[in-house]
């Protein structure tokens, strides 16, 4: 049966994340999640200080014993105690008096301002101050940055270092995510060696699966890499089998073809549950994806050449794992850029050029050739070029859409 008409890459993609839903949720301790979305709001249970504290190192005093300090004349008080941050005995400033105070330490009841050691001699039992603070000087006052019950985070907040150190701030030990996917991912073809092994004549190391897993683990999920599986059905139905048991999403690349040796066709077209057909787009033309086993599992079957299966990887796979997520948007927002070179582009297809973006000139610079096996040139790219199905040649100076491979999303990325 011959494959059908190719379809789009918009509904290609649609086709994708229709079948896809948001995993379930479940509290992760709080490096765990780092990278994921906060899957419900989050309000505040304490406040932020939680106390009046000293923002500098120096003397707690009342404003009214320190009011007319000056370096001609100065004030002498008693120093009544010293306060360390965790080591506050002292917890009322009579009046009359000073507390020696460090960062962070609790300011005591009475006091009303800090004098920092610069402003005095810095005294043990007695203190000279020369100069006067204002009222509130150098106390930082309970609940000034965050007071119990404002919401600090919103759900679908990506969770990175800054909003992780606030719920660590705050007490929280866990937060409520939607977990990692657990993506399996298998390169098909007997030719296939792992690096660091001896090749044949006709052998060649395995990068695919190495790509697909960096790009997968990128992305936020938590990856498994199988060794490679020979071009022979019953052996990559038996792997696959073995590894659902750990899987959210399977990617394979390669068998997907037209070809006499095209294993994961063969495989699994008979079960009817896995679409293969061509996308209009170059390259990455072959695709298929559905679902396996008993958890329908979505399966992402990518093309087995190395630029083909990354540029399948993020169009189609990168958005499906963010929604799976809960992380917006699912793709990466495209932007414009002026060519440097006049490209042409087959009729028909949404050409995806390898190319180096500069944002601050606004251009972007085609890489290396079209062929989608040049792996050498996709490591020297930051960005693609996408042409649309109906041009057919840009001269230097367009304008073009670009994707930028490295940019452009928050979240695992």
């Amino acid at each position: 049966m011959p494959d059908p008409q190719p379809i789009t890459v918009e509904e290609h993609l649609d086709r994708v994340l229709a079948a896809i839903e948001p995993l379930a949720v479940s509290t992760q301790p709080l490096l765990d999640a780092l990278g994921l979305a906060a899957a419900e709001p989050v309000t505040a249970g304490v406040s932020l200080p939680g106390f009046d504290n000293s923002a500098m190192d120096g003397y707690a005093v009342r404003l009214a014993d320190v009011v007319s300090a000056t370096s001609d004349a100065p004030v002498h008080l008693p120093v009544v105690g010293a306060i360390g941050a965790g080591a506050a005995d002292l917890r009322d400033l009579p009046e009359g008096t000073a507390a020696k105070i460090m960062t962070g330490a609790p300011v005591p009841a009475g006091a009303d301002a800090v004098v920092p050691y610069e402003w005095t001699d810095r005294g043990a039992e007695h203190v000279r101050i020369d100069r006067a603070p204002t009222e509130g000087q150098h106390v930082r006052r309970a609940g000034e940055d965050v007071t119990a019950g404002d919401l600090v985070l919103e759900a679908g907040t990506v969770l990175g270092p800054r909003q992780l150190g606030l719920l660590a701030s705050l007490g929280h030990a866990r937060v409520a995510v939607r977990h990692r996917p657990r993506v399996v991912v298998l390169s098909t073809g007997s030719e296939l060696r792992e690096p660091g092994q001896p090749l044949g004549h006709d052998s060649i190391h395995d990068g695919n699966s190495f790509l697909l897993a960096a790009a997968a683990r990128r992305a936020g999920a938590a990856v498994y890499r199988v060794g490679i599986v020979p071009d022979q059905p019953e052996a990559f139905l038996a792997a696959l089998e073995e590894q659902l048991v750990r899987a959210d999403v399977v990617v394979t690349s390669g068998g997907v073809s037209m070809g006499d040796y095209d294993v994961v066709k063969a495989a699994l077209r008979p079960l009817g549950t896995v679409w293969f057909g061509p996308v209009a787009m170059q390259p990455g033309k072959p695709q298929g994806f559905g679902h396996v086993g008993p958890g329908r599992v979505p399966i992402f079957t990518l093309p087995g050449n190395p630029v083909s299966a990354y540029l399948s990887f993020e169009l189609f796979v990168l958005p499906a794992l963010r929604k799976m997520m809960g992380l917006t948007p699912w793709s990466r927002p495209q932007v414009t850029a002026r060519l440097t070179h006049a490209i042409t582009s087959p009729p028909g297809r949404r050409q995806l050029l390898r190319a180096h973006l500069d944002v601050a000139e606004g251009t972007v610079s085609p890489v290396g050739g079209p062929g989608s096996h040049l792996v050498g040139g996709l490591a020297d790219a930051d960005a693609v070029v996408v042409v649309p199905e109906d041009v057919t040649a840009l001269d230097a100076g367009a304008t073009v859409s670009v994707l930028p491979l490295d940019t452009g999303l928050d979240g695992g990325l």
